[in-house]
Formats: structure tokens, sequence, C-alpha cells
């Protein structure tokens, strides 16, 4: 039993217990030597003998599964699967898994920073302070301001109960709403139309698909309010940079909240150099715990589909 395993965070001291399970079961573990995903090509190369396949942030293309000869299984260490070619590794009898629910906190943390940051010019005021000035800067507050968060899933509940806690006013839309957490917590449910058209603080928690590509472009950000703030810890893509960044410029926006971005790493976004501006590593859900539990949760799928035992964590049944 061969498996490939590609997250850039899995040989952290956190998964020793998850990575110890895995090279018990597995006869020969192979790691990615890249230091990064993987793209399309790469994993095409590395999926040759491969029968299970833990995946991170990987291009997992029909091209790249071309070859795969041996491959029952790629287990996602993470929720989303927009990047992988679901149709075609169905269409090769592969079985998709994932890990919902285990890095929620983390990302939803990261977005609750993300949005203090920008309200209160961290980074530049720091930055300031550290290079011997003494800035003056008005700031804005949480309390009293709208959060719009668009996809109610696990991330999006997380961050409206903290929201919540600081005062803020809490409108979302999700295709699939949960109607009993709403009302619970005092979410409005909202069409995306009045998310973006209502919000302060608009936050970001969808994947990147046909239908979500853009989600934030132009025509949407015209149609915030003033100085209205955008956080996108998600993916890359779900914001069009180019219209952000005008909309910067001419103080439509008052700021923007990056973890993920149309190009990774980000070399040249129109999005770089801007005061207003919040930019991470897409380091949403790299917390010990978070990486722990994906961790062992990847594992833990992996191995009970190569044994032909129920996962309840198959995507696409």
């Amino acid at each position: 039993m061969k498996i490939l395993v590609t997250p850039t965070s899995f040989n952290k001291p956190v998964n020793d217990t998850a990575r110890k399970m895995l090279e018990a079961f597995a006869d020969e573990v192979v790691y990615n030597e890249f230091g990064r995903p993987l793209e399309s090509q790469e994993v095409e190369q590395m999926l040759t003998g491969v029968d299970g396949y833990i995946a991170g942030l990987d291009y997992i293309t029909a091209d790249a599964l071309e070859g795969a000869d041996a491959l029952k299984a790629i287990s996602r260490y993470g929720a989303g699967v927009d990047r992988v070619d679901l149709d075609a590794a169905k269409a090769k009898g592969i079985t998709v898994t994932n890990t919902p629910g285990t890095n929620a906190v983390a990302v939803c943390e990261l977005a609750f920073v993300l949005m203090l940051s920008l309200a209160r010019a961290v980074p530049r005021l720091d930055n300031a302070v550290k290079n011997g000035e003494w800035p003056r800067n008005n700031g804005v507050e949480l309390n009293g301001k709208t959060l719009g968060i668009v996809g109610f899933g696990a991330i999006g509940k997380n961050l409206a109960t903290r929201a919540k806690a600081f005062g803020m006013d809490i409108i979302a839309f999700d295709p699939y709403f949960d109607e009993a957490f709403a009302q619970k917590s005092g979410v409005v449910k909202s069409t995306l139309e009045e998310v973006i058209s209502g919000s302060d603080f608009i936050s970001l928690h969808v994947p990147l698909n046909e239908h979500t590509k853009h989600i934030i472009g132009a025509k949407q950000i015209q149609n915030m309010k003033q100085g209205a703030y955008i956080i996108n810890t998600a993916r890359g893509g779900l914001v069009d940079e180019k219209a952000a960044a005008d909309a910067l410029k001419s103080g439509k926006l008052g700021g923007v909240g990056l973890d993920a971005y149309e190009v990774e790493p980000v070399t040249d976004s129109p999005l770089l150099g801007q005061q207003n501006v919040v930019m991470m590593p897409h380091t949403g859900a790299h917390t010990n715990e978070a990486i722990s539990g994906m961790g062992m949760m990847s594992v833990q799928n992996l191995i009970a589909v190569l044994s032909g035992e129920d996962c309840k964590y198959v995507v696409g049944k």
C-alpha cells in the first residue's frame, strides 16, 4: 500500500500521532518535498502506483488523475474540494473525502482578526510606531456595525457567534440556510444582494466555482456602502482584485483583508502596496488545533476507505 501525502503542514509535530497511524497502516508513505501545493502536472507525476492520497491545496485535475493507475481514495486535508475534479475522480472510481469543521474556528478567528486589523489600522500603525512615528488615526468600532456573511456554514456560524459578542448586527446569505441556528443566534436571513448593499463588513465563506468566481466584482462593490470592508479567508478568485484595488483608490472601499488570492503566492496583485489592505499567506487553517484535527480526520478517512469501511465524510455520494 503506497500513500502520497502533500499538505505542507502535515509533518508538523502536532500531527505526530496521525503520521504514525498512517505509516503503521501503509507499506510506503511519500511526502511532498516542494513545500507548497502541487500543480496539476506535479500531481500526475507523483500519483503513479499510489493507492491513497492525502491532499492539500493541490490542483487535482482530470489530467492529473489520468495516470492514477492504482488510486482508490483522495482524502482532502481540509473542507474545500474546489481544486479536485470530482467528476474525473468519480469516473475513475476514486472516492473523495474531506474534513469538514476541523478548521472552522481557526478560519473564523482569522476573519475576525482581519476585521479588527482593518477597523483600527493595526498593521500600518504598528509599522509606523516601530519606525519612530507617532501618528493619529481615527478607526471605526465594530459595535453597532452590520456584518454580512456570504456562506453560512461552520465557519460563517462561528464568525456570527463572535461578532454578536462585539455588538454587531448579522445578516447572512447561503443557498442552504440554517434557519434554526439563525433564529437562535439572531442572524437575519438575506439575499446576496441584501448582504452586499446592507453590510459595513462583508466576510466570504464559500467555495470557488463557476457560480462564485468574482462574486465580489466591480458591480457588487458599486452597490456596497461607502467605506465598506471586504474580508476573504475562503478562496482566491471570489474577489476581483483589480476592482477592489480601484475601489480602494477611489475611497469606495474602506479596506480589504485577504488570506486567499487569485494567484498564489502573491507577486503582482494590484492590491499590493495599498495602505488599507491586510494580506495573510493563506494561513487561516494554520493553528495547532486545526492542523491536528485535519491531520487525524484525513488519515482516519483514508484508512476507512482503503479498508472497505464506511466513511461519513465522502464527498458527492
